[in-house]
C-alpha cells in the first residue's frame, strides 16, 4: 500500500490536489481511499465509519457509481457540470472530528467507570457532549490506523495546513512516549500484587482495564507509526507560488526532515498562463514564475498545476489538473538512520550528522536530556534517543552546514574503555 500525505499553507488548494490525485489513481485501476475533513470537489463522501478496522468497504460505499469516462470535456463545455464519473475503485471518506471525540470520550468513561464511581462523578451522556478544540489530529490518527489494517493500493490523506500537519504526523511517537512514561509496560507484571499494594498504600490501585486500554492504544499508535515510517509513505506539499511560498517550503522541509518524513514533491498550484494579451495578467504571471523559480532552486521535485480560471467543482475539472498520481512502482528504500562519524583518531570526537534541509541557524535549539537530545527547528520539536555510543559522551558543540546539523560529542573517559 502506498500512502500520500497532502498538506500545504492555508488556502493553497491542498484538498483539491488531494482529490485530483485520488481520482487519477482510481482511473488507473487502483483501489484508492481519500481521507479528508473538507468536501472534496465533485466527489461524494461516505460517512465516517467509526472505530475499528472493519472490512474493506465495497466499491459502492462512498464511491462514484457507473463506468469510467475519459479525461473530461474542455473548459466551458456544458458537460462540465454532469454527474461525477464512474470510479468503482475510489472511496472518499469524510472524517468527523466531533463524532470521533464523542466516541472516544464515551469509551474512556467505560474504562474509567470504577474511578468515576469512587469519586461520585456522574458520567456524561452522548447528547450533551460538544467537541473540544484540538480533536481533529486524533481523528486523522484513527483513520490512518484503520487504513493501515485494510487493503488499499493508495491512501491519500488531505491533512491540515502547515505546521499543524507536521505536528499531527509527530503525534504517534510523542503519545507512545507519554504512555511508556505514565504506564510502563514492565509494571503490568506487578498486577498480581495489586490487592496487597492497595492495602499497604491505603488507596485503590489502577484497575486492569487501564493497563489493557493503554496496551490497545499503544498498538494503535504503533500501527500508525509503522505506516508513517514505511518506504511507500510520502508527504506532498501544495503551494501557490508567491512571496511566502519559498519560506513555507523551507519550513516544511525542515520539519519533515526532523521527523524523518520524506517529501514526495512540491505542487505549484494555480499557475497562470504566460502568454496573455492582458498586460496586468501577464505581469502577474511573470511575478508568479519568478517565485516558481525559487521553488525549483530549493531542490525538491516540483509539479506544475494550471489555473483553470475557476474553482474546480467537478471530476471533469479535477482531471484537467493532472498528472498527479504517484507511480505505483516507485518505492524508495527505508530512510537510513542518522549517521555517526568516528573522528576520534583525528579530532578526538564523534560527530552525529542530522540532515535538516531548509533549517536556519537562528531557528535551531539543542538540549541534552539524559539519553535523549531535544532538537528544535523553528516551530517543531522532537526528543530523539541517542545512539548507544553517544550516550557515553558529552556534547561539545554543534554547527549547521549545507542543510546538515553536525553535533560533536567527546567520549567520557570514565565510561569509555581505555585503549591498550
Amino acid at each position: 500500500m502506498r500512502t500520500l500525505l497532502v498538506t500545504g499553507p492555508g488556502g493553497s488548494g491542498r484538498t483539491t490536489i488531494a482529490a485530483a490525485t485520488a481520482l487519477e489513481a482510481a482511473r488507473d485501476g487502483r483501489r484508492v481511499l481519500l481521507l479528508t475533513t473538507d468536501p472534496a470537489p465533485g466527489l461524494p463522501a461516505g460517512p465516517d465509519p467509526g472505530p475499528g478496522p472493519g472490512p474493506l468497504p465495497a466499491p459502492a460505499a462512498g464511491a462514484c457509481p457507473g463506468p469510467a469516462p475519459g479525461p473530461g470535456p474542455a473548459h466551458g463545455s456544458p458537460a462540465a457540470t454532469d454527474a461525477p464519473p464512474a470510479l468503482a475503485g475510489l472511496t472518499v471518506r469524510r472524517l468527523d472530528p466531533a463524532a470521533h471525540f464523542r466516541r472516544e470520550l464515551l469509551a474512556l468513561q467505560v474504562h474509567a467507570g470504577p474511578a468515576l464511581d469512587l469519586l461520585g462523578a456522574a458520567p456524561l451522556d452522548d447528547d450533551e457532549l460538544t467537541p473540544l478544540p484540538g480533536g481533529a489530529p486524533f481523528t486523522y490518527l484513527a483513520a490512518l490506523r484503520d487504513a493501515a489494517r485494510q487493503e488499499w493500493d493508495l491512501v491519500v490523506a488531505d491533512l491540515p495546513a502547515l505546521p499543524d500537519a507536521v505536528a499531527l504526523l509527530a503525534l504517534p511517537e510523542q503519545l507512545r512516549r507519554y504512555l511508556r512514561r505514565l504506564l510502563p509496560p514492565e509494571r503490568r507484571a506487578a498486577r498480581a500484587l495489586r490487592p496487597m499494594l492497595a492495602q499497604l498504600a491505603g488507596v485503590p490501585m489502577p484497575p486492569d482495564g487501564l493497563y489493557e486500554a493503554a496496551a490497545r492504544k499503544d498498538a494503535d499508535l504503533a500501527a500508525v507509526t509503522d505506516l508513517l515510517a514505511a518506504p511507500t509513505t510520502r508527504v506532498r506539499l501544495v503551494v501557490e507560488p508567491g512571496p511566502a511560498a519559498a519560506g513555507a517550503l523551507r519550513t516544511a522541509r525542515a520539519g519533515l526532515a526532523l521527523h524523518r518524513l520524506p517529501l514526495d514533491a512540491v505542487v505549484a498550484n494555480r499557475l497562470l498562463p504566460t502568454a496573455s494579451p492582458d498586460p496586468w495578467l501577464a505581469d502577474l504571471a511573470d511575478r508568479q514564475r519568478a517565485h516558481l523559480k525559487e521553488l525549483y532552486e530549493d531542490g525538491a521535485p516540483v509539479r506544475e498545476v494550471p489555473h483553470l480560471g475557476r474553482d474546480p467543482r467537478t471530476p471533469a475539472d479535477l482531471a484537467l489538473l493532472g498528472p498527479l498520481a504517484p507511480d505505483p512502482a516507485d518505492a524508495a528504500a527505508p530512510a537510513p538512520p542518522w549517521p555517526v562519524e568516528d573522528l576520534r583518531a583525528t579530532e578526538g570526537a564523534l560527530v552525529w550528522r542530522v540532515p535538516l534541509p531548509g533549517a536556519v541557524k537562528s531557528d535551531l535549539g539543542l538540549v541534552r536530556r539524559g539519553d535523549e537530545l531535544a532538537l528544535t527547528v523553528g516551530p517543531f520539536r522532537r526528543l530523539v534517543p541517542l545512539p548507544s555510543a553517544l550516550r557515553r559522551c558529552t556534547v561539545t558543540g554543534a554547527a549547521l552546514r549545507e542543510g546538515e546539523l553536525r553535533v560533536r560529542f567527546a567520549p567520557d573517559p570514565g565510561l569509555w574503555p581505555r585503549r591498550p
